[in-house]
């Protein structure tokens, strides 16, 4: 009869929870992709949380082909879970005053985007600013996980660096600077956890 040593059990034990943690989570943000909504989203996050502090926790790393699932789940939930995460702490802290624009931007009438002419015709003209606000926000996530996971964190630098160097001209109007800040900041924190997670658990 062959001998399970304790260790062997360990690393399975982990590779199975961090597998149905991250399994879990991906399904609760893609739940909550159309509507965000806060409990499915809280669930999501303390899975991770949990799963990030077992992993710092645990001496031992899961194996290589559990550590490639892992990593392509840890990617998945970092990716797409952002979008859901971002929107409702967006929509928290903005009581829900801005609205969303059809491009992944927000809405702001002419004064206040920076490009009326201060008539009263200009006020009642929305534009849309920080327009391809979600897919850049995918992008972002998808770059900072994949240089956490790789091992090359200054990464995260040039990401911040060429984000707001592109939407610089954007960020006139309070309400595009305190989207921009809270939804870059809530964006890369999620994937900077997810990332950190899926890092400690392979190397």
């Amino acid at each position: 009869m062959p001998v399970i040593f304790p260790e062997t059990i360990i690393v399975a034990l982990l590779s199975i929870f961090l597998f149905l943690a991250l399994g879990a989570a991906l399904v609760l943000v893609i739940l909550s992709l159309k509507r965000p909504t806060t409990v499915p989203l809280i669930v999501a996050g303390a899975l991770v949380v949990l799963s990030l502090i077992v992993v710092v926790v645990s001496p031992l790393n899961v194996p290589l082909i559990m550590g490639l699932i892992v990593a392509l789940l840890g990617t998945a939930v970092a990716v797409l879970g952002g979008n859901p995460v971002t929107r409702r702490i967006l929509e928290i802290a903005t009581h829900g005053r801005v609205r969303d624009g059809a491009n992944g931007g927000i809405m702001l009438d002419a004064d206040a985007a920076g490009v009326g002419d201060g008539s009263e015709t200009a006020t009642v003209t929305a534009t849309e600013v920080l327009r391809g606000g979600t897919t850049i926000g995918y992008l972002e996530r998808l770059s900072v996980v994949i240089a956490l996971i790789a091992g090359y964190p200054e990464a995260i630098a040039i990401v911040v660096a060429v984000k707001g160097v592109g939407r610089f001209s954007e960020l006139a109007a309070a309400e595009a600077r305190e989207r921009f800040i809270i939804g870059t900041l809530s964006s890369l924190l999620w994937a900077c956890i997810v990332g950190a997670l899926v890092r400690l658990a392979i190397w």
